[in-house]
């Protein structure tokens, strides 16, 4: 296990912020290859609000599959996860967490935010590999119940027709996720947790957990009357 004292805060210590500096596109226009892609109003949205980029200027390439790396960069600059309410002894390094992920390249933040926002990305993760359904939509639901600062949930569960291939410390995230909507089952009642997610399945993804986020309203509590003063008593009820 890695050293977590080499993360201890303290009062006094200077607050670290990490940039974001995966290689971007323009992002101006329409995307001119997402037309018939389902939840293609969605991708646009993310795009718009500068989450997410092109492959080029005006291609999204939707169904090219990610990889680790991009996969906890897209959901990191998404969801707005940063370190800013953190104070450190010493600068955090992926060194500390992560046996592969290499410091000072273009992903080196966005594995060390991720981690210290609470996403459990395992300390072997391989950046270049493919990011699988299963792991993408558990890292999602951890960042936004992190973000949102969202109460846990009982739910009933749904039935997943491949229940059996999913890994057992994801099924709790990916019953969260289909129970808010944020993830759909297909046609025939699969998840395919072990399929390699998509541009486009990750971008609509992360569009329903932010969606989910901005309907949650914090619930307002009326003030507590201040009671009325009672009535000096009268001279002619004190005792004599």
């Amino acid at each position: 296990m890695k050293n977590k004292q080499k993360w201890m805060t303290v009062v006094a210590a200077s607050v670290l912020t990490l940039s974001l500096s995966a290689p971007t596109f323009a992002a101006s226009g329409d995307f001119s290859d997402i037309s018939k892609v389902p939840g293609h109003e969605k991708i646009e949205s993310l795009k718009d609000r500068g989450f997410i980029n092109g492959v080029t200027d005006d291609q999204f390439k939707p169904n090219q599959t990610i990889n680790s790396a991009q996969g906890v960069q897209m959901i990191v600059k998404s969801f707005q996860l940063s370190l800013a309410a953190f104070n450190f002894i010493k600068a955090p390094e992926a060194k500390d967490s992560y046996d592969n992920v290499k410091d000072n390249v273009w992903y080196s933040d966005a594995f060390i935010i991720a981690k210290l926002n609470g996403v459990d990305i395992p300390e072997n993760v391989n950046p270049a590999s493919k990011m699988t359904k299963e792991q993408f939509t558990t890292f999602v639901m951890q960042a936004m119940e992190k973000a949102g600062n969202l109460p846990m949930i009982n739910i009933k569960p749904v039935d997943i027709k491949d229940d059996s291939k999913i890994n057992p410390s994801y099924q709790g995230a990916i019953q969260r996720s289909l129970a808010l909507d944020i993830n759909t089952l297909d046609s025939k009642g699969n998840f395919d947790p072990k399929g390699e997610v998509t541009r486009a399945e990750a971008a609509v993804m992360i569009y329903n957990a932010l969606e989910y986020m901005s309907k949650i309203k914090t619930p307002t509590i009326d003030p507590i009357p201040e009671p009325s003063p009672s009535p000096s008593p009268s001279d002619d009820s004190l005792d004599k």
